[in-house]
This record gives structure tokens, sequence and C-alpha cells, in this order.
């Protein structure tokens, strides 16, 4: 039940800008950003997965490419046992290695930067599909891209597109007041953007976010996690 708001630029020089929210179990276990695969993914920087290995967010700044993955729901028709960790699509994303079909884990939306194109790859357990974004600002959830039948993306996109974006290093300030003012909402609410996700049959709340620039120079990434998970309180520090 993750979100990511995603700004393609016009020009394509331009950097590309994420927000991404995780949700996830806080019963399992995290590691913040860094650079947590020396030997097998050297130079990648990531939210890891302490218990699968992998990674929700993960970049390589050399190379200026930058991959997120969000669950959805799929037809997948393979044994729990036969299933992988999505982890793993991350860091091979973020590696310069795009999924290929069949992909023997649960369905993902994978959104990924690379060469100064931004794609959504999808994967509902039947048919992988690859979708390049257009310049404009985009929001993606656990269902398609800009998808109105997501309440939070039907609520709360038109703002994200509205909003513009500082120059300046805090250039997420916008988009941050946005999540800021989404909180009026209750976190149980099918429209809020910060989430307990709990009363809908899930065991995830919100409990982090990373900001993304990814230009040709590299990738700036800014982490920060709520006090509380589920809980927007005096807000997040982006650092």
């Amino acid at each position: 039940m993750c979100t990511v708001i995603i700004r393609v630029p016009v020009q394509p020089n331009d950097a590309v800008r994420v927000l991404a929210i995780r949700d996830e179990d806080p019963h399992r276990p995290w590691d913040r950003l860094g650079e947590w695969w020396p030997d097998t993914h050297h130079g990648i920087a990531g939210v890891r997965d302490a218990r699968a290995g992998g990674a929700w967010l993960a970049a390589q700044a050399t190379s200026s490419r930058f991959a997120v993955l969000l669950n959805r729901a799929d037809l997948a028709s393979l044994p729990e046992s036969e299933l992988h960790s999505r982890g793993n699509i991350v860091l091979d994303a973020a590696s310069g290695v795009l999924p290929t079909a069949p992909v023997a884990t649960h369905g993902f939306n994978l959104v990924t930067v690379a060469d100064g194109i931004a794609r959504v790859f999808t994967w509902d357990g039947v048919a992988l599909t690859e979708t390049a974004l257009s310049p404009g600002t985009h929001m993606i959830a656990h269902d398609g891209i800009n998808d109105e039948s997501t309440p939070r993306i039907a609520r709360w996109l038109d703002q994200f597109r509205s909003a513009p974006l500082s120059a300046d290093p805090k250039w997420w300030t916008s988009w941050v007041e946005i999540l800021d003012s989404s909180t009026t909402l209750d976190s149980t609410d099918d429209r809020a953007i910060i989430r307990d996700n709990r009363p809908h049959g899930y065991p995830t709340l919100s409990l982090l976010a990373c900001a993304v620039s990814v230009s040709a120079s590299g990738v700036d990434a800014r982490y920060g996690e709520l006090a509380e998970p589920g809980k927007w309180g005096s807000g997040i520090d982006l650092a």
C-alpha cells in the first residue's frame, strides 16, 4: 500500500523528482538508507529489508539509476514455496538489470529511472507490462498509474501536479506540505496517504519516506522516518 509521486521533467536534462512513502508491517525489521550490499551490489544504496535481504528502494548514484517497488494484488498461481522476495528486483533494477517475464514473485509496480527515462514495470502474476512515463506529475500506489479508482490518487494527484518544486536543495518542501495537509484525514481513511491499513485487512502502516532526485550528475536520496508508525505527528525530517 505504498505511495510514490514522481515528476518527469519536460526538459530531459532536468532532474526527475520522486517522493516515496513506504507502508510496511512495523514488526518487519528494516535498515535505513545505506550501502548494505558491498559484496553483491557494490555502490548501491537503499532501504534494506533486514529479513529477506533485498531493498524497497535503491539507487546507484554513479550511473544515475533508481528503483522503488510497490506491492499490488496478483493472479499468481505458483505455490508460496516457489515465490521469491520482490526486494531483489529493486537491487537488480538499480544495477541495470530489469525484470523479464515470468517473474517468480507476487505482484508489483516497479518504478525505475535510468538514462533520464522514468518507467513503471507492472507484474500481475500473469503478464509483465512496461510504461514510459510522460513529462508531468504521476502518482502510483497498488493499482494503475494515476488510477483514480484509488481514493488517495483521486483526492491528491491534482494538488501534487499543481505544487511548484523549489530549485533549492529542499526541493520537496511543497510536496511534504501536501502530506501535512493530507493528515487532516484519519490514517484509516481510504483517501489518506499517511496510512494505517489494518482496518483494510493488511498489517501495514506508513513508516518512512524518501525524497530522491535523479539527474545525469547522479542521485541524491534523502531519508526520514515517522516517529510513530501511521502517525504524522510533527512531520518528517528528510536528511
